[in-house]
């Protein structure tokens, strides 16, 4: 009865191969091939309850049948019944050492217990047994992959693609470990190959779409989701990512579009609300945006993420006191902080004051930022031999700048794709001394980081205008300019770290000269000026402007960066409502950065946004020799320019009042002589001031460093 069962099985003729097995166990109930076969014909057929009770019966006769167990662990780990899955396949390899197929899914048991360490083990000893087994081999990729044993991963799916060429899954993977290694164009050229032979597998378009965005490739990355889109016009995913890169893109009512049609489609997803947020703030709509920020948080409230855009978004409007938002961010380290305990305690670091000190620098903005832009002073200046210089890139996109940064960095380390845990890892790992955030709650945060306390001396500097909340990152570096003594200490959770000139540093990145005439000569009538960014153009300062133009009734004003008709119809509904005519404001688009600098010989006078002022605006203003009117309140980002133009000894130019904004701006546009003046000397005050003074503000910040980690030796670190 086997025999013949065996020769039905054999033609394919299944359901006489189980009769006949069945007829064998009824004539011996004892045998337990026959119950085996059995089994394994049930199984073939689709009989898993069937088959499930056949092994059973067969371990029942035969407890060593290393088969049986497999079979019955198989079934049982399929079911998800993982604890009597794993007893069952280690019973098959107490019986079958290194069999390769028990221990093959004995590791997919092993990562469905979320133990993947254990489960490339397990493929490990299989692998040994059949070095060139497609499945293993793929599966320990993936294992690999998800352990981020990157290098390995690679290996293991090369391997795959060398044994089977055309195994698009094992292409897919390899790409998108590429993509986590750097590699993108190989990532690149290997996704294409994979939708060549897959065109409807959506996730190959998510991951080509990921390349081409970090390669900063924004219409190709807009391309590749616009050709998934057509197949699949409510995948609410490629949506949102469609949205966020139209958004990079500049084109703003385009992108909503998109996130609303992405939120119709799956209401339930707080990063669509959280990225149409930040369309919305781009516009300067910032009730909408707060709004969209409250309701990804509802969706998700234990998301740290979603409430630093949310934190972020509030400090562009002018309807929050100084106190409350200094509440929001300290609420939000308290349950960031109780989420995240300190794992490094107590540290290793050799407690000498003078020795040669690492410092870790953080961000996600390696990159053609701003950020970018007023570290490398410092970090081509750092004295390297008492300082040990350690970038951690968590971006992902780089360019001609992230190769400047990394060419300056003793240690440079891809971390964008690492967890919180394992950036802290290695972060203390690296034994750094003092680590630095250049993020805050902008793009790409890692606060959670921070808040995991993995290096002894934690400092905020740079990226962000106001507080982290964060206890654990002990101090901020600052200066007298943009936080007086005794006026804002109480709105940070860090001990204020004043340097003696300036926390910036400014490195021109262009060399467009100044014109000679200043336009007021050549038009007749005065030229105001903004180049900050839509998003800081408040109602409260929009009003101001407003007040200027009507009582300067020959003056324009140039407004820049403003692409999209949704912010430039709200600006202009602004001024018309409050007498002011369109044809005297002009709008002008974003552009390259000699052409951006150019226009700056279009402006006589700058008018600074309020309550969150300009930076790098505001730096580029004055070098282009145009003076900036600014009216500083007592929160971190109203004051920047201020502290820029108090280092500059342009205080004149900082107005006490909203009402002595208006009266400076009608009283240096009278003043020819004076504009006339500052458009010839500007430029050199600028050279010859501390702000452009890159030795001094390295020994500065490097002293400011060095006390520090004298305190920390000393033991009398401060506390948020």
């Amino acid at each position: 009865m086997i025999a013949r069962g065996n020769r039905a099985e054999t033609e394919g003729n299944l359901h006489e191969a189980c009769e006949q097995y069945r007829k064998a166990v009824n004539a011996a109930p004892g045998y337990a091939r026959a119950q085996l076969n059995l089994g394994t014909g049930l199984e073939a057929i689709g009989d898993a309850d069937g088959a499930i009770l056949s092994y059973e019966a067969t371990l029942a006769i035969d407890p060593a049948n290393a088969y049986a167990s497999y079979n019955l662990g198989r079934l049982l780990y399929a079911r998800g019944a993982l604890a009597r899955a794993e007893e069952r396949l280690h019973s098959a390899l107490e019986h079958k050492p290194g069999f390769p197929e028990a221990l093959v899914v004995l590791s997919s048991v092993y990562d469905a217990q979320g133990n993947p360490a254990a489960a490339a083990e397990a493929l490990e000893v299989a692998l040994s047994e059949r070095p060139d087994w497609v499945g293993a081999l793929f599966n320990y990729g993936t294992v690999l992959k998800r352990l981020e044993r990157l290098p390995e991963a690679e290996a293991a799916l090369r391997r795959v693609i060398a044994v089977d060429p055309g195994n698009a899954d094992a292409s897919y993977e390899l790409a998108n470990v590429l993509y986590a290694r750097g590699a993108l164009q190989e990532a690149e050229s290997l996704l294409r190959l994979v939708l060549e032979r897959k065109p409807g597998f959506q996730e190959g378009y998510r991951a080509l779409f990921y390349v081409h965005d970090s390669q900063g490739n924004l219409n190709a990355a807009a391309a590749v989701l616009e050709a998934a889109l057509k197949q699949w016009p409510d995948w609410d995913d490629a949506l949102r990512h469609y949205g966020a890169t139209l958004r990079k893109l500049e084109r703003l009512t385009e992108a909503e579009g998109a996130l609303r049609r992405a939120i119709a489609a799956a209401p339930g997803v707080s990063s669509t609300h959280q990225a149409l947020g930040t369309v919305l703030l781009d516009q300067f709509r910032i009730v909408e945006a707060l709004e969209a920020f409250r309701v990804a948080r509802e969706l998700d409230p234990d998301s740290f993420e979603l409430e630093s855009s949310e934190l972020f978004a509030l400090n562009f409007s002018d309807a929050i006191t100084d106190d409350a938002l200094f509440s929001r961010h300290r609420a939000f380290g308290v349950r960031l902080e109780n989420a995240k305990a300190p794992r490094f305690e107590p540290f290793r670091n050799v407690t000498d004051a003078g020795r040669r000190l690492r410092i870790g620098y953080v961000s996600g903005d390696f990159n053609q930022h701003p950020v970018t832009f007023f570290l490398m002073p410092l970090l081509e200046r750092h004295d390297r031999s008492v300082f040990e210089i350690f970038c951690y890139s968590v971006g992902t996109q780089a360019d001609d700048f992230t190769r400047k940064v990394q060419a300056h960095a003793d240690i440079w380390r891809e971390a964008a794709a690492m967890s919180y845990a394992r950036l802290a890892d290695t972060v203390n790992r690296d034994g750094i001394d003092i680590l630095v955030d250049l993020s805050g709650h902008s793009g790409e945060s890692r606060l959670a980081v921070f808040a995991q306390h993995p290096a002894p001396v934690q400092v905020a500097w740079l990226g962000y205008p106001s507080t982290s909340g964060l206890a654990r990152i002990q101090y901020r570096l600052c200066d007298r300019y943009t936080d007086p003594p005794g006026a804002t200490d109480h709105l940070y959770t860090e001990t204020l770290l004043r340097l003696p000139h300036s926390q910036w540093c400014y490195r021109p990145l262009t060399a467009v000269d100044v014109s000679e005439v200043p336009p007021f000569k050549r038009n007749g009538y005065i030229t105001f000026g903004s180049f900050n960014h839509v998003k800081k153009l408040s109602p409260s300062v929009r009003s101001l402007w407003a007040e200027i133009l009507k009582r300067l009734p020959d003056s324009r004003l140039v407004v820049a960066g403003v692409a999209e008709n949704e912010a430039k119809d709200s600006l202009l509904r602004d001024f018309e409502g409050a007498g002011v005519s369109a044809n005297r404001v002009i709008f002008l688009p974003h552009v390259a950065s000699d052409e951006y600098f150019r226009r700056f010989n279009a402006v006589d006078i700058a008018l600074d946004s309020t309550p969150y002022s300009g930076c790098t605006t505001t730096f580029d203003t004055l070098w282009m020799a145009v003076p900036v009117i600014t009216v500083p309140g007592t929160m971190p980002a109203s004051r920047v320019t201020a502290g820029i133009l108090s280092a500059l000894g342009l205080t004149e130019w900082i107005a006490l009042t909203p009402e002595d904004y208006v009266r400076l701006a009608i009283g240096f546009a009278r003043d020819g002589a004076l504009l006339t003046k500052l458009r010839e000397t500007l430029r050199q005050r600028m050279r010859t001031s501390p702000i452009m003074d890159e030795v001094r503000f390295a020994r500065d910040i490097e002293e400011a460093y060095r006390r520090m980690w004298r305190t920390w030796c000393s033991g009398a670190m401060p506390h948020g």
